[in-house]
């Protein structure tokens, strides 16, 4: 006997759709192209579970609609395709989603001296309401796409079952030998008291412009290397107090460890004659050019006569450019180790690629892979 497929004579969608899903919700459609193939090969589709305290959007649509077209297709291949829905509830949003709400950190829980006391039972409960509060939403949303999943018999990340046989399959890797310790650099949170994964580090309000608070330093160079480069450039400079290159940096608790200086090859660099602006001593430091307007006024710039003198009241800091430099020509030009501590092992020449596009950076790695000042201890 043959089947009669519907024809549409006008391209509805909508209303196509609503007829297909109808038809398949009256006649069980899903389970039974389960069912219909008991004793065929299976086919085991455990969904990678979204969190249900968040609203569905667009991009779970896209998302299961290629999970759908792969359990259909088993299904159509003859397997028997088991699929099952599950719920993430472990996570730092859904923590993070309970405090806001009732307006308590970390360090009220368990605490009863906090006026705002919760106990460590009370917190639990509330984060198991709180992360299937859109299942609801979920199931609508897998219904009207035309989704075949177990809504029915999900597993849930808090259940003990699932975090027991999680803990049993670490257990075989270890026996088997595939764990091992290590380390490695983690974004953390003091007020969560945890690690972030890259996940939480995309919430919404999780980064937020500051401004804080930076160093430029001083590296005094080798006095050797300094009047041999500027014997080399033709510099004629004036014995202006000790000279340095001068480096910004946001990190300057690495600064013990820090092993050279990175210069960029084809960026100028010039050579100033000035003061410390908070001592007034005389000093003569190396910058890149596009940085100068970075650390000196122009109405500040002397270009004949004598250098005025200066206090660390004054509002302009006077200076003279003496020199310039490519990036190239300080290759190889050591400085004085900032502080006294393990002597680094030094290599430049071929290991040390062009990679430097501005200013002066520093690193703090065994040996430099750019093109260096190098480290003088």
């Amino acid at each position: 006997m043959s089947k009669k497929f519907a024809e549409h004579t006008g391209l509805n969608l909508v209303r196509t759709n609503k007829d297909v899903l109808e038809a398949w919700k009256k006649n069980d459609i899903f389970h039974k192209s389960i069912d219909e193939r008991n004793g065929a090969p299976q086919f085991i589709f455990f969904e990678g579970p979204p969190s249900a305290n968040g609203h569905p959007g667009i991009h779970h649509v896209l998302a299961r609609s290629i999970k759908d077209t792969f359990n259909r297709y088993k299904t159509m291949q003859g397997f028997q395709v088991h699929r099952k829905a599950g719920w993430d509830t472990h996570g730092l949003p859904v923590e993070l989603g309970v405090e806001k709400e009732l307006g308590i950190t970390k360090k009220d829980i368990d605490n009863k001296a906090s006026e705002k006391y919760i106990s460590t039972e009370e917190y639990n409960h509330k984060c198991r309401e709180n992360v299937m509060k859109f299942t609801a939403e979920w199931r609508e949303l897998t219904e009207e796409m035309g989704y075949f999943v177990d809504l029915d018999n999900p597993y849930i990340t808090y259940d003990n079952k699932y975090i027991e046989t999680l803990w049993w399959l670490l257990k075989q890797l270890y026996n088997k030998g595939l764990l091992y310790k290590g380390y490695t650099i983690q974004p953390y949170s003091p007020g969560a008291g945890t690690g972030l994964s890259s996940h939480e580090l995309n919430q919404p309000g999780c980064y937020r412009d500051v401004k804080d608070t930076t160093a430029t330093v001083q590296f005094a160079i080798v006095e050797n290397d300094w009047n041999a480069l500027c014997k080399k450039q033709g510099i004629k400079t004036n014995s202006w107090g000790t000279p340095s290159f001068i480096a910004w940096t946001t990190t300057p608790w690495t600064l013990p460890s820090n092993v050279a200086l990175c210069v960029g090859p084809k960026i100028e660099y010039l050579v100033v004659e000035t003061y410390n602006p908070y001592t007034a001593n005389k000093a003569t430091v190396v910058v890149a050019s596009t940085r100068l307007s970075a650390y000196f006024k122009p109405e500040g710039e002397v270009k004949e006569g004598e250098m005025p003198a200066y206090k660390p009241t004054d509002k302009v800091l006077p200076y003279r450019v003496v020199g310039k430099v490519m990036g190239t020509d300080l290759e190889g030009v050591h400085y004085k180790q900032l502080m006294k501590w393990v002597k680094p092992v030094e290599r430049i020449g071929e290991l040390a690629p062009a990679f430097v596009t501005t200013m002066l950076r520093r690193i703090k790695i065994k040996y430099s892979r750019a093109k260096t000042a190098e480290i003088h201890s």
